[in-house]
């Protein structure tokens, strides 16, 4: 029960903080220290950027996963409550569900107030794309589309790495999306981030897939359309880039009766609502209906 406790904890904190500030924040610190070996990197070299960007995932990776182990060991030696504390701070770090709502919530209250330039300048903290030439259409769209994806980045993939491997899974599963994030992408670091971006690959084949099923259910339970959910993901699952994204982002395209779209990247769903703010609304009720269904059932799991 001890990780029951655990989970908990790390929920209440979610709820009550939401997300963590910086200074005290262990994935902002993780994100410093791969700035840091990003400075040490080859500049020039495919290959030799491609061994060190594997390197430097995989040293990362087996010192915040072997770190956490034994620290939390030490604790339990000595603490119970100890542990739980440190532990459910150290899981928390990991998810994150109220701080996707209120970024969610933050674009919509500008759209509602007519201000493109600030909903442009919230959906920043949701996106990696450039927002500047998105109306208000494409705003939406992308607020919606993030706030899927992330259900399995932000939530479902880390608490399945604990219910798998307890609080250091969720931790290395950080750290590999952490990289993902910040180098894992074509550009200027392409070839050093290409091991971290198909290892994040691989670790999310099964979070987007369980999210995207929570988004079927989820619709079913919040009276959208459950149906339209489960045919769209199968008909537009594979249109995205990512083996991943797609998964979640068209059920909820599905879920909605709308169309979620990247322009020059992909459509995904019908356009049967129109993208306007309320719908960024009936995304964040949506997503709140798979957080509580993905907690029950994970509770249910670790009490077992």
């Amino acid at each position: 029960m001890e990780d029951v406790a655990v989970l908990l904890v790390a929920l209440a904190i979610d709820a009550v903080l939401g997300d963590l500030p910086n200074p005290l924040h262990p994935v902002a610190w993780l994100g410093k220290a791969i700035s840091l070996q990003l400075g040490l990197a080859p500049r020039h070299g495919p290959g030799a950027q491609l061994v060190c960007g594997s390197a430097i995932v995989m040293l990362t990776l087996a010192l915040a996963a072997s770190g956490t182990y034994f620290l939390l060991d030490y604790l339990h030696g000595i603490s119970t409550p100890g542990y739980i504390a440190v532990a459910g701070f150290l899981l928390k770090s990991t998810f994150s569900i109220r701080g996707l709502d209120r970024a969610m919530l933050r674009v919509k209250r500008a759209l509602d107030e007519g201000d493109l330039d600030q909903a442009r300048q919230e959906l920043g903290s949701l996106v990696s794309r450039d927002t500047a030439g998105l109306d208000q259409p494409h705003i939406v769209s992308a607020t919606v589309e993030s706030a899927s994806e992330n259900t399995s980045d932000s939530f479902v993939a880390p608490l399945l790495y604990f219910l798998l491997l307890g609080v250091p899974g969720a931790v290395a599963y950080r750290v590999v999306n952490t990289f993902d994030a910040m180098i894992g992408y074509h550009g200027q670091y392409e070839y050093l981030g290409k091991f971290a971006a198909r290892l994040d690959d691989v670790l999310n084949f099964v979070p987007s897939r369980v999210s995207a099923l929570l988004i079927v259910l989820a619709a079913y339970a919040s009276r959208k359309d459950g149906r339209r959910a489960w045919r769209i993901m199968l008909r537009d699952a594979a249109r995205t880039e990512s083996p991943n994204a797609g998964w979640p982002m068209s059920a909820a395209a599905g879920a909605l009766r709308t169309r979620l779209e990247k322009p020059g990247h992909y459509q995904l769903g019908d356009p049967n609502n129109p993208l306007t703010p309320a719908l960024i609304g009936s995304a964040v009720r949506l997503v709140s209906v798979v957080a509580v269904m993905w907690v029950c059932l994970c509770l249910a799991v670790k009490a077992v």
